[in-house]
């Protein structure tokens, strides 16, 4: 187990025996996988550059609210717009293969592992946003962030049955400053993915190495995980922030902090209390285990986002108030 809690072990040569022979000539007819809406540009891209997408799969639809009502992914909204077959059977893709041949399948986000019997049949590659071994699964881009990841990146890599152990065919990578969000890294890595991607399509080219290096994994990030403890260190605390829906309780609501930024321990009078607001000409401050954040935007149940400094000016703030603690 490292620093961050997370276990890691050495990567062994893997085997990919039996698994279907990645293409060797430029790729025309493919099948895509993908969930959310991350994935939505890739599926978009391979349209536009003039692919036959033959098939769409993406999860099923879920149950939202209280009526219960269907929604599906954003990848299955994007496909039908684009007048793409989508189905949520993954054996679907080899009987569509069987009618006529997909040279290869794209995954990006699907959300679930894909079985030995398909890829014996059918070669894939995965868009996976990080630098692998590193943040392997569900979450790599918010566990690189809270890490204090110095870079990432995008890799290429041979789909196999396990959690993203294939072989990586071609890798980009970024730097993460103090200020990079989530949604930053995923913009860029997603361009960066989809460049990669179809330079290796053009050329057919699609050569896999054996991972190297030790492996950390990218568990999803809970609801509990992003509630702000403000004891923590603003480093810390901003880094949080930074991966999205952070949230800490005030008069036992939940308010989420949507933007904030590290001031100088130097500038504010630090004496009070961890998680006190302090509220000055300057903005919105709260109070961390080390150094303070300075709040900008921010939003409270049911509301829509404002400015901290409409939000302090509204509650009233009493004196020494501050965030509910536990």
């Amino acid at each position: 187990m490292n620093n961050d809690g997370i276990e890691s072990e050495s990567v062994m040569d893997i085997e990919t025996k039996e698994l279907a022979l990645l293409p060797q000539a430029p790729v025309q007819r493919v099948a895509f996988f993908g969930t959310p809406v991350m994935a939505v540009p890739v599926l978009e891209a391979l349209v536009d550059v003039g692919l036959d997408v033959a098939l769409v799969v993406t999860r099923p639809d879920k149950k939202r609210g209280r009526g219960g009502s269907l929604i599906p992914s954003p990848v299955k909204v994007a496909a039908e717009q684009l007048g793409l077959t989508v189905t949520h059977e993954v054996a679907d893709v080899v009987r569509e293969h069987q009618r006529r041949s997909i040279d290869l399948g794209i995954v990006v986000a699907f959300g679930a592992l894909i079985k030995r019997p398909i890829l014996e049949v059918i070669p894939m590659v995965n868009v996976h946003v990080s630098l692998l071994p590193r943040w392997r699964g569900a979450a790599p881009i918010e566990r690189a962030i809270l890490a204090g990841d110095e870079r990432t990146g995008v890799c290429l890599m041979q789909l196999e049955e396990g959690l993203d152990t294939g072989g990586v065919i071609d890798r980009r990578e970024m730097l993460i400053t103090p200020e990079t969000t989530r949604d930053d890294i995923a913009a860029q890595l997603m361009s960066d993915g989809i460049e990669m991607l179809l330079d290796h399509i053009r050329s057919g080219s699609f050569v896999a190495h054996p991972q190297i290096g030790d492996v950390t994994y990218a568990h999803k990030i809970e609801s509990g995980e992003r509630r702000i403890d403000w004891s923590h260190s603003a480093d810390q605390i901003s880094r949080l922030i930074r991966i999205g829906d952070a949230w800490a309780s005030f008069r036992g609501r939940r308010l989420k902090v949507h933007h904030a930024e590290i001031v100088p321990a130097h500038s504010l009078d630090l004496a009070a209390r961890i998680g006190t607001l302090i509220v000055d000409a300057q903005g919105v401050y709260v109070v961390c285990g080390q150094g303070a954040i300075r709040l900008r935007r921010v939003q409270s149940e049911g509301r829509p986002q404002v400015d901290a400094t409409d939000w302090a000016r509204g509650i009233r703030l009493q004196m020494n108030e501050g965030f509910d603690h536990g």
